[in-house]
């Protein structure tokens, strides 16, 4: 039997496994639950080693072939989301305000679907590491494994790959590229302090939302018209706190956004012309302005190209060439596998997670529910690329 064959025959427990993880979803750092369970599994399935030192709720499996060979490694983001499902079928999320509304649950199965059969098999060569990674969702998961843990000095590996289902993809196909797929991502944080007053005396005041307002337009020309118009870049104005009242002018705003570029020399521009823009802006006014940058931040995800032409091999011999999609475009939204792609060679790719009825349905929508059907497929993709490297 082909992986796939094998893989379709576990199809029932994988959806189980999945739906249970769906009912408890858990946030950044906070996946207590769904870590046992997958210790549970990893060790019923008969890994080599399982290592949950990483990042509070992280989990690290080893998993040895029959043959000398390269390392491998696999990644799959375990978190959930903070919004409300809205679904009402049996598996829904039993907690308020929580929700597997990206598929995290999903890419999970795949993996530990991956693992059982490579735990039982182990028809390959070389050595492969699970990364069961948390805190995805903007909660600098990857960044605390890789860059402040250093998991890849532990347990380095040759290449590594992930991928994310994509729901405005058919089920049964595959999205890969080379190069940039991923945007960074930035947060920004800006306080604008004037001086507050009567609403009817505003001559006797200092206007901290004027300023706002000029910073607002003044970013927008930024991008506008000193960056190369065929560069992707986004900055987004998302959130602006004035005022508690309608007669009085406040004493201070507050404005945040994100940033979102797949250059990273454009991004390091647009960083330091914002701290010159926002101060200056309300110096001229008389008032003062501070901009600060969030913790947590996403570099560029970048696919190597021999790693990305594996990963497409691989898709090809699964699905055939009619259902490999390669002309895919960058996306702006932002993936924290980033960091591992800065330290090692590796492919994030997109599998199909779409139906006739759930494509509307985009991630981060309370509606949303993984497609259950493609588990064997994404399973079959992480096994078919650890045995590609015995050719």
């Amino acid at each position: 039997m082909t992986p796939l064959e094998v893989l379709q025959s576990w199809k029932d427990e994988a959806r189980d496994i999945r739906r249970t993880i769906h009912q408890h979803p858990e946030l950044g750092f906070e996946e207590q639950h769904t870590q046992e369970t997958v210790v549970q599994l990893l060790q019923s399935y008969g890994v080599d080693s399982i290592d949950t030192s990483f990042a509070k709720t992280g989990v690290i499996a080893t998993i040895q072939g029959d043959h000398a060979g390269k390392t491998i490694g696999l990644r799959a983001d375990i978190d959930a989301l903070p919004i409300q499902e809205d679904n009402t079928f049996f598996h829904k999320s039993t907690l308020v305000g929580k929700m597997h509304a990206c598929g995290h649950d999903g890419h999970t199965t795949m993996l530990l679907m991956a693992a059982k059969y490579l735990a039982t098999h182990r028809n390959f060569h070389g050595k492969v590491v699970l990364f069961f990674q948390p805190a995805e969702e903007g909660r600098g998961g990857a960044e605390a494994m890789v860059v402040k843990e250093k998991v890849l000095e532990r347990y380095p590996v040759d290449a590594i790959y992930a991928m994310h289902n994509w729901p405005t993809l058919a089920a049964g196909k595959f999205a890969i590229k080379s190069g940039s797929i991923m945007a960074s991502s930035d947060r920004f944080f800006i306080r604008i302090t004037g001086k507050s007053g009567h609403a009817a005396q505003p001559h006797n005041t200092q206007d901290p939302l004027l300023v706002a307002t000029h910073i607002y337009q003044g970013i927008q020309g930024l991008v506008a018209r000193t960056i190369e118009p065929t560069e992707s870049l986004v900055v987004a104005i998302t959130q602006m706190h004035c005022g508690e009242t309608t007669n009085a002018i406040a004493g201070y705003a507050d404005m945040a956004g994100t940033i979102r570029t797949h250059n990273e020399a454009i991004r390091a521009d647009i960083l330091q012309k914002l701290q010159v823009l926002v101060p200056h802006m309300a110096e001229a006014f008389g008032m003062t302005a501070t901009i600060r940058f969030g913790e947590i931040s996403h570099p560029v995800t970048v696919n190597t190209p021999i790693e990305a032409e594996r990963a497409i091999a691989v898709a090809t011999k699964l699905v055939g060439v009619e259902n490999v999609v390669l002309d895919i475009s960058e996306q702006m939204t932002s993936e924290d596998f980033a960091f591992f792609l800065e330290k090692v060679p590796g492919c994030y790719l997109f599998i199909g997670n779409g139906t006739q009825e759930n494509q509307s349905i985009g991630l981060h929508n309370s509606h949303y529910d993984f497609n259950d059907d493609i588990t064997p497929l994404g399973a079959s993709f992480l096994v078919e690329t650890v045995l590609s490297y015995a050719k």
